[in-house]
């Protein structure tokens, strides 16, 4: 479907009005071929894959900002999940980090906000590599800057390596303590069917089945539909849907264009665009805002539920009425750290953890960027992240968990990140740990939906 000019135009009006950006472009490469038993040789290799490739993108995204008038707010790079290239290997705790530390470097070097694809695909079990990389985690991500880390604990049709998620807890709990404020644990997420073409950070992989480059797009216009949802106070729910789907329609057909047009300076295949309506700290800039502009008194109460289910499925259906291409997460993020409304929410007691839990069954990031107390037990993280991977284990989605235990805080502190990650009140959890289920161990078996092929 051929994008005009006029439809661009209209949305840098959306730009300079409401807050409209295209959040990140994300470039995936293969660092496969780049494998090489000797540490050194690949660490010089994939520095130098890096470099090159993210000094193009770059100057790519800087050529089209510059041509459209629409900020690109971020410039990412996605890697092959690093556990599979530390197959060859010796398997030591420092040979991860120090592959870490040059992705840190050559993303530095390049320019590039942030690295991701640290992590593994260890939803049914664990290699050697793999648990290598778990146990590096801690220090991989507390003594970088830009890496970011991942784990796929659970699938459809693998179920749910529970063995993993408990060694996880402990191994966030780590995390927390070795960086400030806990913010290393904003720059991983664990996840149930993570896609391979993600662009959104920290959970950006390039994936086994994709090709040696992809180019991903991810949009964002929370303030650009909360505006015109509130500019509609009368119409019917029906007519809402619409309205809302007309908007998406529109930013996704530019964010669409600009993916290619990247794509092709570039001289990499386009990949997707992720049509996430993705919050930040800016006034306005809130999905939770968009709820209480549809008439919910205050993100939490019921009815939040039913209008968020509204806002997503409107959100999507715009967005594959624009594009063929649409992949990645495609939904809205509710993250409580990154949207004023979530903490205001969580503030004022409307919106608990229990509720957010729920809102994430039609929602598909997940509980994402929450913090909890600093002393709550790795146990009960483990069966947080469990609760949360179960939900798209059995409902065939994508779900993620993003949690922070904040060190030294209780249940109404604040932690504050600053930039785009703002600053997140510390929700109160119960902290009672079940040891009786987590020692169990094993692997929750897959739902019976896994023997549909």
């Amino acid at each position: 479907m051929r994008i005009s000019l006029e439809e661009v135009y209209e949305t840098v009006r959306m730009t300079l009005d409401h807050h409209f950006d295209i959040r990140t472009v994300t470039l995936g490469i293969n660092l496969k071929d780049c494998m090489d038993r000797n540490l050194s040789r690949f660490c010089s290799r994939i520095s130098e894959r890096i470099i090159q490739y993210g000094t193009r993108l770059n100057q790519a995204a800087d050529k089209v900002e510059q041509k459209y008038g629409i900020p690109i707010t971020n410039r990412r790079i996605s890697v092959t999940p690093v556990a599979i290239l530390l197959e060859p290997l010796r398997h030591d705790i420092a040979t991860a980090v120090r592959i870490a530390k040059t992705l840190d470097d050559a993303a530095r070097r390049s320019r590039v906000d942030f690295i991701g694809g640290f992590g593994a695909l260890v939803q049914k079990g664990t290699t050697r590599a793999d648990e290598l990389l778990m146990d590096a985690i801690p220090q991989a991500l507390a003594y970088t800057q830009r890496v970011c880390g991942f784990l796929n604990l659970a699938s459809s049709q693998a179920g749910m390596n529970m063995d993993a998620v408990v060694r996880y807890g402990h191994i966030l709990k780590d995390l927390a303590f070795r960086s400030k404020t806990g913010i290393g644990c904003a720059k991983i997420a664990v996840f149930a069917n993570a896609p391979e073409d993600n662009p959104f950070m920290a959970g950006a992989h390039h994936g086994v089945g994709e090709p040696d480059f992809s180019l991903n797009v991810g949009i964002s216009g929370p303030g650009v539909v909360r505006n015109i949802v509130a500019q509609n106070p009368d119409c019917d729910l029906t007519q809402l849907s619409e309205v809302i789907k007309r908007t998406v329609f529109k930013i996704t057909r530019a964010g669409e264009l600009i993916g290619r047009e990247m794509a092709s300076m570039m001289g990499v295949p386009f990949g997707i665009v992720d049509i996430s309506l993705a919050p930040t700290t800016a006034a306005g800039d809130s999905v939770a805002q968009i709820i209480e502009a549809m008439g919910v008194k205050a993100m939490g109460v019921p009815g939040t539920t039913a209008a968020l289910a509204l806002l997503i499925d409107a959100v999507k259906k715009g967005g594959a009425m624009a594009s063929g291409n649409v992949g990645g997460l495609s939904g809205c993020f509710i993250p409580v750290s990154e949207d004023s409304g979530m903490i205001k929410a969580v503030q004022t007691g409307s919106l608990g953890l229990e509720k957010l839990e729920a809102l994430t069954s039609i929602c598909s990031v997940g509980l994402d960027m929450f913090a909890v107390p600093g002393d709550t037990a790795p146990e009960v993280i483990s069966a947080i992240i469990a609760d949360e991977l179960s939900i798209g284990v059995i409902n065939q989605k994508t779900t993620g968990v993003r949690i922070i235990p904040a060190p030294g805080k209780k249940a109404g502190d604040i932690i504050h990140f600053g930039g785009l990650l703002g600053s997140a009140p510390v929700m109160k959890v119960a902290n009672i740990p079940s040891p009786g289920l987590l020692r169990r161990g094993g692997r929750i078996p897959a739902p019976v939906q896994s023997l549909r092929n």
